[in-house]
């Protein structure tokens, strides 16, 4: 089976998006294609690797079914109101109902210009591409929502940032791309119709139970919740949580200058235009408070008593903090291997957490070593902690810490060499790394040990980009 799409968002009002084609690309060539994912897709598994198919990945050619599109959004970034922003280098092919009963978009990233560029030349290089590969097939292996990687591939044409680099294509698989800041355009349009469409279409898309405009929010503070406690419990900053990049289906969207923290510091920051630390790491549970904000106040025209609407939404959004803290709770606890977690064991994991920042840690490998049952003598005060640790911890501790602390991430200077490799022509350490990171809790052996460590200082890295 090749790629046979049946697409709903496409049967939608002109309103939600411009009908354009990708543009195609000069000499299209293969990097990656994703097997597992292509098997729950229903694919064909001799067709994926097909020039046929890489021609498809292009955008070089359509499947019959297809109905290319780029999908209309605005957005607040960094806090401040942008206007109509939408898919600028980016085209919706279609939607596919998976294996498992669920419907995705399968969309190609870097694929030319749309009336949404605002200047940019469309395209992505080879760097973006790599990364967001690279981390969003990890954070699947680790268990994080997330949109997926069906394939990448070479364009044989160059592209500008700062110097000339060679282009490439993702093709990003999500349950959606619908966003806050999709709401958020046709609120600031004051479309009503639109707006209503959108939200009933949300509804029945990812959460068919809620009960109308009050119902989706709840679900959103919900599994935003969820995810961002995730995020945290990996040591992982997205770096760009504007409205625009925060998913109606909970998922994690846009790994732009995304990066895994080294050493535990509650305020890192990576993102280059991130230049006030409004998305460090430790801001990022406050971040999605103001993102679901947008959205409640996005959803207020639909409300019959707009007044009483602002005051209920407003309690909604503010169930996000004893949610989140249940979850990140969760996360923390089984990290330590705790009995049946609750909010009372939050200051024993925020006090390791202190010694660890305190001490310049680093994230993963600390988890990693207490997993492994070592103590930790490098960090001043971790005696006096692990007594009290000693008394929580369930019977069977070290198998509830294996399946939750990770042996490796993808961390920033592996990548980074991943991308120097690639840009010089070569590709092996993208696909080494990759099989690394996507069996994330399987023991350190010869070959896997290398890719736990830190960085040395030469290699790290402070700043990412996020690739326009």
């Amino acid at each position: 089976m090749t790629l046979h799409f049946d697409n709903s968002f496409a049967r939608l009002p002109d309103a939600f998006y411009t009908r354009i084609a990708p543009t195609p690309v000069a000499d299209p060539g293969i990097i990656a294609v994703n097997d597992d994912l292509a098997a729950l897709l229903g694919l064909d598994r001799d067709w994926l690797h097909s020039d046929a198919a890489t021609a498809v990945f292009a955008g070089n050619s359509l499947p019959d079914t297809a109905a290319p599109l780029a999908q209309l959004y605005g957005g607040h970034q960094f806090g401040n109101w942008s206007g109509q922003l939408g898919d600028g280098r980016a085209i919706l092919l279609g939607e596919i109902v998976g294996t498992d009963g669920i419907r995705r978009d399968v969309q190609l990233k870097g694929s030319g210009l749309t009336p949404y560029s605002r200047g940019g030349d469309g395209r992505a290089w080879l760097g973006p591409v790599l990364r967001e590969y690279i981390a969003s097939e990890a954070m699947h292996a680790m268990g994080v929502p997330t949109t997926r990687a069906l394939a990448a591939v070479t364009t044989g044409e160059d592209v500008f940032r700062d110097t000339m680099l060679p282009g490439a294509i993702l093709t990003r698989v999500a349950r959606s791309h619908i966003r806050v800041g999709t709401f958020q355009m046709h609120a600031a349009r004051q479309d009503t119709d639109a707006l209503r469409t959108l939200t009933d279409y949300t509804i029945a898309r990812h959460y068919p139970d809620a009960d109308g405009p009050a119902g989706l929010l709840d679900a959103a503070v919900a599994t935003q919740a969820q995810l961002i406690a995730q995020w945290m419990g990996l040591g992982f900053i997205h770096g760009v949580m504007n409205t625009d990049n925060c998913s109606l289906a909970g998922e994690t969207i846009d790994y732009g200058p995304c990066a895994f923290m080294d050493d535990y510091d509650p305020q890192k920051v990576f993102s280059s235009i991130d230049r006030m630390g409004r998305y460090a790491y430790a801001n990022q549970p406050g971040i999605a408070i103001w993102n679901l904000a947008q959205l409640a106040t996005a959803l207020i025209p639909l409300m019959p008593d707009q007044d009483a609407a602002v005051t209920d939404f407003t309690d909604r959004v503010n169930r996000f903090p004893d949610l989140y803290q249940d979850a990140w709770v969760g996360v923390f606890g089984a990290k330590l291997g705790l009995a049946d977690p609750t909010l009372a064991d939050a200051d024993l994991i925020q006090r390791l957490l202190t010694l660890m920042a305190d001490a310049g840690a680093d994230f993963t490998a600390t988890f990693a070593r207490l997993t492994q049952g070592e103590k930790l003598p490098d960090l001043p005060g971790f005696d006096a902690w692990h007594t009290d640790w000693q008394a929580r911890r369930a019977p069977d501790y070290l198998a509830i810490m294996a399946g939750a602390n990770p042996t490796v991430i993808p961390r920033n200077h592996q990548v980074q060499a991943v991308i120097d490799a690639a840009v010089a022509g070569d590709l092996a350490p993208f696909h080494t790394l990759l099989g690394v990171v996507t069996d994330p809790y399987a023991p350190l052996d010869d070959a896997r040990a290398p890719y736990a460590l830190p960085p040395e200082p030469s290699q790290i890295v402070r700043q990412t980009f996020c690739g326009t």
